[in-house]
Parts: structure tokens; sequence; C-alpha cells
């Protein structure tokens, strides 16, 4: 019997391993059937290689477990090893025979997980004691056994094995005693060990008996060892590709498209990307795209190597290029990934451009659960555009399709305006925005549909992107203001007339905390409607904006901003205004008059005060201007009470201005009942 210490330079490694190494326990399964697996594939290569004669026999790696013992063993009939090499290999830490044997196979080592020497040591997270029973596969090999309980102390003994292999046992520690249920167990061998290229079993496939389930004599192989991304694409039809789909994602839609990595050169990469189908929120569909190294599940966290955009993505990435840490689990950051994300990128477009091109009607009526991840590229990847350009496309109010070049053309006639840029127009909701299309419509402009998720945050980037252009939205403004061709008509009306009729509505808007209104006059034509509701572009992307992009919640905070606007050529807003003219015109000449009256005294005491520096100001001066200003003050209320009592009664002024509610979805409740019994009235 051989008796030793571990050769670490750390009083004890295994605290070490434990807390820094490994990202989280259950890695200790994948680490040790990876091992088992590379044990097996380095068997195959001697074979191959013709330094080993005998028929290779069953290479399956068997997964054992024993809850009333405590134990999990891992059995493979691989290489083994001699005394020598467990010394070698196991007893100085970080020492990988992985590397020894990639450099003397290195043309026809057959995919060698390990890289580090370390996987093994991850046993010790869960196992207070673990035991090795191998038998190298060379001539007169002995079999021998090492134990070790977790400090640097080790033994090695005569052992009996019938054949080449190992026998990997853990004692499984009592603070991690999940790991001896069988259903735990098989769940992260699914998880981790699904695609490993060597058969791994666990247990017997059971058959339903005499009313319970049992044993039978077959292998319950966990894994299948050429998973499709593996395969020639030529060899492949739609249908393997959507089967090994609901393989991975067995509760999703059918995916949209794939696309089926496989690169040589200048790194080793191979997959397949799926574009599914995102209902809503993009946050709940991240982390499905599964990293692999040598069919060994790494990591469902790809955001080092994917480009964000593409995250949104599922599949399979398999990668012995990759570089990771010594725990698999996190990636590192260097120039080798860099290329593989720009590649992925790549690929990506040129597969989306090929099916552009290809069958252009299926990737229009695909186009809507398709732009999510076009939009989130050209938002988040700076070069994306570029590609996307080409198969990126709009869509109108009408459902027809039109890339960006084509659009351009169809509205650089029309939709031009006088200072020679060209206006975009879109909506968001067809149904809630329905006339400002139509008038749209009727002016001969084409009108998009921008009703994604990411739609309207990307305009901002199509806007730098487009020569001279800009993107309004349909309801942003009257029609005529929205592309304008030539200077506004003016009004007929007076600036007290227009002031007043401003102030007759502006008093008998809904008072709401997250909405303010204001109210101007303009001549829009007898024919145009008497009153519209319009919201700012800018400060409605702002918000809407906000949403995504850190550092903008102070838009979010903000009210909403409406601007009503009155038709002063429309007969019910000159009826107002003539209502008022006869009703109020004589109440208010003397307030107007008293007004006028203390504004000539204020300016008059200002003039005479601003050429006086602060100090020099007297007392008497600064109370007679603040009782000047409270008596304009007064005189102004007065003023507003007046118009606002005759506005209070007018059905008209709450008819239209409830109208142009309604028209934009903002009529509800004890208003939209109000209206309801007041149009009843104003029909009778």
């Amino acid at each position: 019997m051989q008796k030793g210490n571990i050769g670490v330079t750390t009083e004890n490694i295994f605290p070490v391993i434990k807390k820094f190494l490994y990202s989280d326990h259950e890695i200790f399964l994948r680490e040790m059937v990876s091992n088992a697996v590379d044990a097996t594939q380095k068997m195959k290569t001697l074979k191959e290689k013709g330094e080993y004669k005998e028929e290779l026999g069953d290479l399956t790696v068997r997964i054992s477990l024993d809850a009333d013992k405590g134990t999990i063993t891992i059995s493979d009939h691989g290489i083994g090893m001699t005394e020598e090499e467990i010394d070698k290999y196991i007893n100085q830490i970080a020492f990988s025979g992985v590397s020894d044997f990639l450099e003397k196979y290195k043309d026809n080592a057959n995919n060698i997980i390990g890289h580090f020497g370390l996987g093994f040591y991850s046993s010790f997270m869960v196992s207070k004691k673990v035991e090795i029973i191998t038998k190298s596969y060379r001539e007169d090999a002995k079999a021998v056994k090492w134990s070790c309980d977790g400090s640097p102390a080790f033994e090695i003994d005569d052992a009996e094995r019938a054949e080449h292999g190992s026998d990997i046992i853990l004692y499984i520690d009592d603070d991690c005693k999940e790991f001896l249920d069988k259903y735990k167990l098989e769940g992260l061998l699914n998880k981790y060990c699904k695609f490993m290229a060597v058969p791994v079993a666990f247990g017997k496939k059971t058959e339903w008996k005499d009313g319970k389930q049992v044993d039978t004599e077959e292998d319950n192989i966990i894994n299948n060892v050429e998973p499709l991304w593996t395969k020639t694409p030529s060899t492949l039809k739609d249908e393997d590709y959507k089967s090994f789909y609901r393989t991975l994602y067995p509760m999703s839609d059918e995916p949209l498209f794939w696309i089926h990595l496989n690169v040589d050169y200048p790194f080793n990469l191979t997959g397949i990307l799926y574009f599914p189908k995102i209902k809503s929120n993009i946050e709940l569909q991240r982390n499905k795209i599964q990293l692999y190294c040598n069919q060994v599940f790494v990591t469902d966290q790809v955001e080092g190597i994917v480009p964000e955009f593409l995250t949104l993505l599922h599949g399979v990435i398999d990668s012995p290029d990759i570089p990771l840490n010594v725990s698999r689990s996190y990636l590192q950051s260097d120039r080798e990934v860099k290329k593989i994300s720009t590649y992925i990128t790549k690929k990506v477009a040129d597969r989306l451009k090929a099916i552009f091109n290809e069958d252009r009607k299926q990737y229009e009526e695909k186009w809507d659960d398709l732009k999510l991840f076009i939009n989130y590229g050209i938002l988040s990847e700076e070069n994306f555009y570029d590609r996307a350009k080409d198969f990126a496309l709009f869509k109108d109010t009408e459902n027809k399709y039109f890339t960006f070049e084509e659009y351009r053309k169809l509205i650089e006639a029309a939709q031009k305006d006088k200072d020679d840029t060209l206006v975009y127009l879109y909506a968001t909701d067809k149904d809630e925005q329905y006339s400002y299309i139509k008038a749209a419509q009727d002016k001969g402009y084409s009108v998009l549909l921008m009703d994604g998720q990411l739609d309207v945050p990307t305009l901002q980037t199509l806007e730098q992107k487009f020569e001279k252009s800009r993107f309004t939205r349909v309801d942003s403004d009257i029609i005529d203001r929205l592309i304008v061709k030539s200077d506004a008509p003016k009004s007929n009306l007076t600036d007290a007339e227009r002031d007043n009729l401003s102030a007759v509505f502006k008093s008998q808007m809904p008072k709401t905390e997250k909405a303010e209104y204001m109210v101007q006059v303009d001549a829009l034509g007898e024919e145009a409607r008497p009153v519209i509701i319009t919201q700012n572009e800018w400060m409605r992307r702002m918000k809407e904006m906000s949403r995504y992009q850190q550092g903008m919640s102070f838009y979010g905070q903000m009210p909403d901003s409406y601007n009503l606007v009155l038709n002063s050529d429309h007969r019910l807003v000159k009826d107002v205004l003539n209502a008022f003219n006869t009703e109020l015109t004589e109440q208010l000449k003397p307030i107007e008059g008293e007004i006028k009256g203390q504004e000539a005294r204020l300016a008059a005491l200002n003039q005479k005060t601003d050429k006086k520096k602060p100090e020099e100001i007297t007392q008497e001066e600064k109370d007679d201007k603040a009782n000047t200003q409270k008596a304009i003050d007064e005189q102004k209320q007065k003023k507003e009470q007046l118009i606002s009592d005759y506005a209070q009664k007018n059905d008209i002024v709450h008819q239209l201005i409830d109208l142009a509610l309604l028209q934009n979805g903002m009529l509800k409740g004890e208003a939209l009942d109000k209206f309801l019994k007041r149009s009843v009235d104003l029909i009778k």
C-alpha cells in the first residue's frame, strides 16, 4: 500500500475548489461523466492508431446509484490508469493527462473534453470520500485502488478489476444528500450529458407490468451520441430540424427559421440556431441557447459569444475553441470570442438574406414574428444595420411589405415637405388611429404600421441612417402640419378672439395627474374636423424610449402632453365664438379695461425702478408694484371665472371636446356616460 499527500501548494485545495473554481455543486456530475467519456474516446483513438489490438467491446459509460450506501458510481471501459499515472494525473493537481494525450495524438484524438486536469476534483464538492478503482489498457497492467477523504492525504492499494477502465465511487456528503435522489440525478444527466459522444446509461429502462413500473434488461441510455448539429446539413430535412427543436424545447411553438452553423476555420464551431416565435416579453426568452464543448453542456449564459440581440434565439452552439475557465462555467473574454461573435452575426445575416431572396412570400408571412430580432439587432449591434437593410421590411396599414429602398421610392414623390425632407408617417394601432390614418390616405399619403415591441425605438436609429428623413406618428399633428408643403393659411380671427376661444375650451378640459392639455386655434378649412387632439412626436417618443433605455426614466415620469387643435373655419367653432361674443363681450369690457389699465401702471412702475439698484428701491415702490400685480391677477381670475361659467353651460363645447377625446380612446367612465346622455339630448 502506498500512502502520501496530494501535490498541492495550499494546505487544503478542496475548500478552494468548492468555493471558487466551480459555480454550482451539480457540475461535479458533468465533470465525472466527461472524464469517463474522455477515457473512452482515448480508447477509440488508440484502436484507430493500431496501438490497441483487442476488440473494444461495450464502451457505454454507466452511472449507478446506491441510496442506501450513499454512493454514486461512474464506470467506464476506457483506457484506465496505472499506479504511476494516478500519481501523475490525480495526485499532482492541474497536470492534465489530456494535455499530454492531445500532444501525442493531436491529429486524430477524438473529442477530448477536459483541458485543465481539475475536473476530477469537483467530486469533492459533494463527497466526503472518493475512490478510484482502475485498470490500464496496457498489457500486464494491474488494477489499483486510490482513495481520499477530502484531505491532502491519499492511499493507493491493489484492487480487483477484470477489464480496463475506471470506476469512480463518490461517497456523498451529508449536506449534499439531494444528489442521491434518482430523479434529481437523472435530471442532471439529461441537462449535462444529453448529447455526449459516448453512450451514457443510468439504470434500466422500465415498463408497466402487473400494475407497476418494473426494470427491463435494456440499458436506459440518456444521451444521443450524434446530435443533429454534428451532421452534414445537406443530409437533413426540415422535419429533422423541427424534431430536434421539439427535443430541446418540448413546450414551444414551431420555430420560424433555423441556421445550421458549421465552420472549421479559423476556429471550430458547429450548432443550430432557431428563430423562435416570441410573444411579447424579451427578457423571458433569454438563456435559451445552450453552449456545448465537444457535446458536453457548459452553460446557457452565452452573452459573451453570441451578440446581444441573438441571445433571443434558441438552439445549440458547440465549440472546443471557446476559452473557458477551469470549471467550464464562465466564458473568458478574448479576441477569439469576438471572432466567433462576429462570425455568428454574419452567418445569421447571410441566412436571413438568402431566405428573403429565395421565398419572399414566406418571409413576409413570418415578418411580424421575425422583426423583433432584426430591430433588436439594429438597436444593439453597431454594424448590423448595414447587413439588415437588404432584408428588413416595412409593413404599411394595408398589410403590404416593402424593403427600405422600395418604400423610399414609393413615398418620395408625395411625402417630401417644403424643406425637401422625406416624411415617413406611421401608426401604432390601426383601430385607435383610424381617423388619422384615413386623413393621411385621403391626402394621398402612405402610412406604415409600427405595432411591434421595438418598432418605435428603432425609428431613432433609422432616422440617423436614412438621408434627410424623419418619422412622424400620424396622430402627432393635424395632417397639413405633418408634411408641411407651404406656409399655413392665416386665420381671420383677432388675437383676442383666438385667446378667448382657447380659454373657453381649456377651462373644460379634463383634469388628470398624468395628462396636460394645450389649446391652439388654426384655420384648417371648413371641411376639416372642428376639434382634433394631437400629441407631440418628440415628447411621446422620449417617453416610449424611457421604457427601454437606462438614464431616460426622467421622461417616463413626465405627464403626457396633448394639443387640442380648434378649427376656426368650422361652423361649430364659429358658433361657440359668436355665442361667446354675444353673451360675454359687455361683461368682459370693464374687466379687460381694468386689466389694461393696471398693466400699463405696472409697466410704468417697472420702468421707473429698472434703472435703480435693488437696494435703492424703496419699500413703498415695492408695495406699489406688488399691489398692482395683485389687482391684475384678481381681474384675470375674474375673467377666467366668467369664461369658465359660460363654457360650463355650453353643450357644444363639451360635445366637441368629448368627441376629440373619444376619437383617441381617452373618454371613459363618468365622462363617457355624460357624453352619451348629452348626445341623446342634442339629438332631441
